[in-house]
């Protein structure tokens, strides 16, 4: 029997949640999880490292390889073939760290002090 899915931990959900061509996209649109999107968001964005992306969302740093690695080649699916990006669903939980436990600045505790 397998394991079950840890589900990340995730401190917002997106503000946009579709992105594609101006004209007519080609072909099916990708999914890519809320989670995916938030180890491209903690990584290529904010910076960290793996090891601090996988404190930061509470699983693994194997778990986040993986999670990033699908994710950097849906992004590059989408731009390269003209693909449009649905981001939605997945395995997560939002933040629930208590007030000053995050230091993410995307939490809506964070943004309201």
């Amino acid at each position: 029997m397998p394991r079950p899915c840890k589900r990340r931990r995730v401190c917002a959900l997106p503000e946009r949640l579709r992105f594609g061509p101006a004209g007519q996209s080609a072909g099916e649109p990708i999914r890519m999880g809320v989670d995916e999107f938030e180890t491209i968001r903690l990584i290529d964005l904010e910076g960290l490292t793996q090891e601090a992306c996988a404190g930061q969302m509470q699983v693994s740093r194997a778990t986040v390889q993986a999670i990033y690695g699908a994710a950097r080649r849906k992004l590059a699916q989408s731009l390269v073939e003209g693909r449009e990006l649905l981001i939605g669903g997945g395995e997560f939980i939002l933040c629930d760290r208590p007030h000053g436990g995050c230091r993410c600045g995307r939490c809506p505790r964070e943004r309201n002090t």
